[in-house]
């Protein structure tokens, strides 16, 4: 796949490309990559640009040691989207994406002023509440154990001794930056917030999920939608929709 916009590098995979469209940057879950998103850019409206962040240590980034602390992975996102961002553009995360895509928004918004049209956050908690889990210290069978009850992996790869091998210290590392993620208090975002979760989802109550109401003096909606962590797999066609609705009628400023 092509790398991103110039400036983003080794960071950004764009699946579809719109010009003049309004980009929707994914981040992906916790031991996800960029090609999780890949299915969608058949899916959203013809007017928004798809692209997806691919963080170290997966994938084409395989060589490259994962960044285990929140704050490092945002700072490091941020400085590769700052130089190219249009004047309108939106982002989606889900589950530790979430928290990743709340932090770069707020990166944006303290050093430029701006931020996103829209933050989708999906599968987690609002800060600074948290869920206080130590897996990132628990033996492989327990971060087995975790990827299975989530659902959000294929059961043939928890099976293959030689795939787990590979994805354990990527989902080890991506867990020690999600489960010691600690909120630092700033002023809100002034973007819209759509905060979204399924109605079976054990790491992200309703209650939790409506709390990042907090976060913006913009508008905030909650979609509770069927199934639990990974409903999102299940409900793509409904969330898709959420997410071209309101991206309608926008439109990216001149690069």
């Amino acid at each position: 796949m092509p790398a991103g916009r110039s400036g983003s590098g080794r960071w950004i995979r764009g699946y579809r490309r719109v010009p003049g469209g309004v980009p929707l940057f994914c981040f992906p879950h916790a031991g996800g990559a960029a090609s999780y998103f890949h299915p969608w850019s058949a899916s959203l409206a013809p007017g928004i640009e798809m692209l997806a962040v691919q963080y170290p240590g997966r994938e084409d980034r395989a060589v490259e040691p994962c960044v285990t602390n929140i704050p490092d992975l945002a700072d490091q996102i941020h400085a590769a989207l700052r130089p190219s961002l249009p004047g309108t553009f939106a982002f989606f995360g889900h589950s530790m994406g979430a928290i990743l895509a709340f932090e770069v928004a707020r990166r944006i918004a303290r050093e430029e002023g701006r931020g996103p049209a829209h933050l989708f956050v999906s599968g987690r908690p609002a800060p600074p509440r948290h869920r206080h889990r130590n897996l990132h210290r628990a033996g492989n069978p327990a971060l087995i154990a975790e990827l299975r009850s989530l659902g959000g992996t294929d059961p043939r790869i928890l099976q293959d001794s030689e795939v787990l091998e590979l994805i354990l210290p990527v989902m080890r590392g991506d867990y020690t930056a999600s489960e010691t993620y600690r909120f630092e208090p700033g002023p809100p975002l002034s973007c819209d917030i759509t905060a979204m979760t399924g109605d079976r989802d054990a790491l992200n109550t309703t209650e939790d999920a409506a709390a990042w109401s907090a976060h913006t003096t913009g508008a905030f909606q909650l979609r509770v939608y069927p199934g639990g962590h990974f409903y999102l797999d299940d409900c793509r066609a409904q969330v898709l929709e959420v997410i071209s609705s309101a991206l309608a009628g926008s439109a990216a400023s001149p690069y």
